[in-house]
């Protein structure tokens, strides 16, 4: 009875062993399979160009001030933004930097 359990073991212990370098070489297989296949493809594209850096819209270099215009009273409601229509653009008075 001993010698058959000594054979089990040395039986289980084979196909553990066989099992890993099957494994193992199915791993290695597909290591090399990849980097071959990897190798075929195309070189990835270039970057997109990058685009110009961006200038001021007036040619003194600075922002305009535009004054703000009055928000309309509607019967002690606020009003939505598709109530006050299109607002009138006009430069402010002042030009000068604002100070808080």
């Amino acid at each position: 009875m001993n010698q058959s359990l000594d054979a089990t073991t040395v039986l289980g212990t084979a196909a553990v062993v066989l099992c890993g370098l099957l494994l193992t070489a199915a791993l290695v297989w597909a290591v090399r399979f990849g980097t071959r296949v990897r190798r075929r493809e195309q070189a990835p594209g270039r970057l997109p160009p990058q685009a110009p850096a961006r200038e001021p819209a007036d040619d003194t270099g600075h922002r305009q001030r535009r004054e703000p215009n009055e928000v309309p009273r509607t019967e002690g409601r606020r009003p939505n933004p598709h109530e006050l229509g299109d607002a009138p653009d006009r430069p402010s008075g002042d030009q000068g930097r604002p100070r808080w």
